[in-house]
């Protein structure tokens, strides 16, 4: 089964700003290969989407949370998604691109 990929405008700001940090750190070469990447990645997502883990944040959420790791080391991200199964069309959507250090989304701030 095929699933059809959408990108929401949050998950769009989070991979811009990603690729301005990383442009700012490396070559700008090097920032648009890690962008085709994971645009490659996300991609990938439209065969076998739950072959992904479960995120952490899924706890804190009603819908089902995956994740897909993109990168290594210094640079590694997690792409959130949730799963929508319909009859006619069967979606995968993307939610959040977020640095592998960044806090649980819905988790409280720890003081």
């Amino acid at each position: 089964m095929k699933y059809c990929v959408e990108i929401s405008s949050v998950a769009e700001a989070d991979a811009d700003n990603a690729f301005l940090r990383l442009s700012q750190i490396t070559s700008p070469t090097t920032a648009s290969q890690w962008y085709a990447g994971l645009l490659q990645a996300i991609e990938s997502l439209s065969q076998m989407p739950k072959r992904c883990s479960i995120a952490r944040e899924n706890e804190f959420f009603s819908q089902e949370i995956r994740q897909l790791l993109y990168g290594r080391g210094r640079n590694l991200y997690r792409i959130l998604f949730t799963i929508i199964e319909e009859r006619e069309v069967s979606t995968v959507r993307i939610l959040h691109i977020r640095h592998a250090t960044q806090q649980t989304l819905g988790e409280e701030p720890e003081l």
